[in-house]
């Protein structure tokens, strides 16, 4: 482990601004939820379960609008995709806090369609913005500051809605959300790399087309472009730059937030049942906090790995907090199960945009991004019901093993596939040798 390969990261001027952006929007975001939240059930007088369906209005709409808005980033450049947004965000949250129950559902679910794709956004700069070798370390940066950033947020907004009324509290979050957005507008960093830089395939903001035939990204576009008639390569497109690779990493994403969202509804059960619902704030700011030091730890470490090894390590240090007895150990162990968290996702996003031509990244973000949202929608509902079957303990114990189940599946398959592709280069040798024989 190398603490000091942050350095040269941190040292970019485009990264540090990436992150700094990346905080500042990402904490109003997580405080408008817990808002959002309060403000249904305090001011509007209803259930628990009805705030839940504003939340899942808004979560549907932003899994949908993901990969359009990643799209549009693709086609038509930041400032034209962010500029209407903003509008809309605007509009819709200026009326949202003083509407009843069924409007705030549709300006929920409208404002979560035209949300602002921060996370593709800033994920692409960094990405775009660092060597291949600094790649993993950047993206374990942003991690750390998501984690950050999640830990501060729900905290603020359950300050400002205890101190102020919801509906102004709800108006104050979001409008500054819109406000970070438009400074990302005004910013407008570049999403796409210079011809020549790096292992970048050349493209700019201005130009998402052009001087693909350079570097990493038009050999990824190689490899993911459809096969010609007869090819058995592994890795032809199902569809666009989707491969059978990519496809199994959208799966591992969607499966560690399937993890991570059941773990979230089993530590509340926990600690219900130890009678220490007191304790939820501090022990979900643990967990946050081992993965925090996990991000960490994997930025400044010399190798990548896998992400269904790391998916299968996040699933497997998941189960053993069934076996806490009390506050203090269930506590150790569920900050151990943090570990690995901010590692799988960066490794997803990492894997990625090594097999994702640079043209496509608003589109693979935006892919990701529903990917984990799916698997967060997944995961509660499946450990809510374990936790009714059978208590506290078998949230985790399911979702763990759901998690090791598709992690062994992608080792075994990704293990499959490299025999395939080898054997396939071994007879285009073969082929080839004898081709070269005949003409001599």
């Amino acid at each position: 482990m190398d603490l000091g390969a942050y350095r040269p990261v941190l040292a970019n001027r485009d990264t540090r601004t990436a992150l700094l952006l990346g905080f500042l929007i990402r904490v109003p975001m997580w405080a408008g939820g817990v808002i959002l939240t309060l403000h249904v059930v305090s001011t509007l007088g209803r259930s628990y379960g009805a705030a839940g369906l504003v939340t899942a209005a808004s979560t549907v709409a932003v899994a949908v609008s993901g990969p359009w808005r990643g799209r549009l980033l693709d086609r038509i450049g930041l400032r034209r995709t962010v500029g209407p947004s903003l509008v809309v965000q605007v509009v819709c949250w200026s009326i949202a806090p003083w509407v009843g129950y069924a409007p705030l559902i549709g300006f929920a679910a409208l404002a979560g369609l035209f949300v602002v794709p921060t996370f593709s956004i800033l994920r692409q700069v960094i990405i775009r913005s660092v060597p291949s070798e600094q790649r993993r370390t950047a993206l374990s940066l942003d991690s750390s500051a998501t984690e950050l950033s999640f830990m501060a947020g729900p905290a603020i907004g359950v300050w400002l809605a205890t101190s102020w009324d919801t509906a102004w509290a709800l108006l104050v979050c979001e409008l500054t959300s819109v406000a970070a957005g438009f400074v990302l507008w005004v910013v407008n960093p570049r999403l796409t790399s210079d011809p020549g830089e790096g292992d970048a395939d050349g493209e700019s903001a201005g130009d998402p087309v052009a001087g693909d035939e350079h570097g990493e990204a038009a050999r990824a576009e190689a490899i993911a472009a459809p096969a010609v008639p007869g090819d058995a390569a592994p890795s032809r497109a199902i569809r666009g730059f989707i491969t059978v690779p990519v496809a199994a990493v959208y799966l591992a994403a969607a499966c560690s937030t399937l993890v991570l969202s059941g773990t979230d509804v089993s530590i509340v059960a926990a600690l219900r049942s130890f009678e220490a619902t007191g304790s939820i704030g501090w022990v979900l700011a643990l967990w946050g906090a081992g993965s925090l030091v996990g991000g960490i730890v994997y930025g400044a470490w010399h190798r990548s790995f896998s992400v269904f090894w790391l998916l299968g390590g996040l699933a497997a240090t998941t189960a053993p907090v069934a076996l806490a007895v009390g506050v203090p150990s269930f506590a150790v162990l569920v900050t151990v199960s943090g570990f690995l968290c901010a590692p799988t996702i960066t490794a997803t996003v990492e894997q990625l945009s090594r097999h994702v031509p640079e043209r496509f990244r608003g589109e693979m973000m935006g892919w990701h991004g529903s990917a984990m949202t799916a698997g967060s929608a997944v995961g509660a509902p499946v450990a809510g019901f374990a936790i009714d079957q059978g208590g506290w303990q078998w949230g985790f114990i399911v979702v763990s093993a759901l998690g090791v189940l598709v992690a062994a599946a992608g080792l075994v398959g990704s293990r499959t596939s490299r025999r395939a592709t080898a054997r396939a280069a071994a007879t285009d040798s073969e082929h080839g040798v004898a081709a070269a024989s005949m003409e001599h």
